[in-house]
């Protein structure tokens, strides 16, 4: 590649770090940059799951007080059903043929930008207990869904704990972290067999969305938390525009 493409990749992966670590969405900007520099749809996908999944373990470390006041069994069992469903949609993803996943992308930003749009009133639901079985019943869904395309995970997982009764915004967000972190790591395993992943690309993005977290989080978060949400949304909607009219 030339160096305006590692340009516009490493640009991406510093961006989507800094994203992930505050409103999310970084998914938006790595996935598209790939496929316009000439990487294929499902191989741009495997890939852009290896470039942020390092941002979900800072993640998780950073709640281990919360991790730590729940119960063993729960984590586990969780951390099962996620690494299962994780790769059931890699799996899932390797077998569909590319030319359906690349009619299937722009949909599926276009549903990943919804969500994130939606995020506010999903996650603000709170509904009461649910029984065990109905919530990683959810679960399992939710992680096929990210082990096949990545955008909007964290949302989706928030909005399932909300929904199921999970009453503290501080565990939710641990347990998306861990289970992200989980699902991300099986996942990636599955890309990695296969050989789906473009590695000179992943491993450089990963190490500049490592820097954008750490480093771009910190200007992130003195801007209004409406623009961020606001430039994340305008985001999907131009990148599924854009994919469509590849099509």
């Amino acid at each position: 590649m030339n160096p305006e493409t590692w340009i516009l990749l490493l640009t991406a992966a510093l961006a989507a770090g800094a994203l992930n670590a505050v409103a999310g969405g970084g998914s938006f900007l790595t996935f598209p940059a790939l496929v316009f520099a000439g990487v294929p749809p499902i191989a741009a996908n495997a890939t852009s799951a290896v470039a942020v999944s390092p941002g979900y373990l800072g993640s998780t470390l950073g709640f281990r007080p919360e991790l730590a006041a729940l119960p063993r069994p729960r984590l586990w069992a969780e951390g099962a059903v996620c690494a299962a469903g994780g790769l059931a949609g890699a799996g899932l993803l390797l077998v569909t043929p590319a030319k359906l996943f690349s009619a299937l992308v722009p949909w599926l930003l276009l549903f990943a930008t919804a969500l994130f749009a939606l995020a506010p009133w999903l996650t603000g639901r709170r509904g009461g207990a649910a029984h065990p079985a109905a919530r990683m019943a959810g679960l399992a869904c939710v992680a096929v869904y990210g082990g096949y395309f990545n955008g909007g995970l964290g949302i989706l997982l928030m909005a399932l704990y909300a929904i199921t009764g999970e009453t503290s915004i501080n565990t939710a967000n641990a347990l998306k972290n861990l289970n992200s972190l989980v699902l991300s790591l099986l996942s990636v395993a599955a890309f990695a067999w296969a050989g789906a992943v473009a590695w000179p690309q992943a491993l450089a993005m990963a190490a500049a969305a490592t820097v954008g977290g750490y480093a771009g989080a910190r200007v992130a978060r003195r801007l209004p938390a409406k623009l961020l949400r606001s430039g994340v949304i305008a985001t999907g909607l131009v990148m599924a525009a854009l994919f469509f009219a590849r099509g």
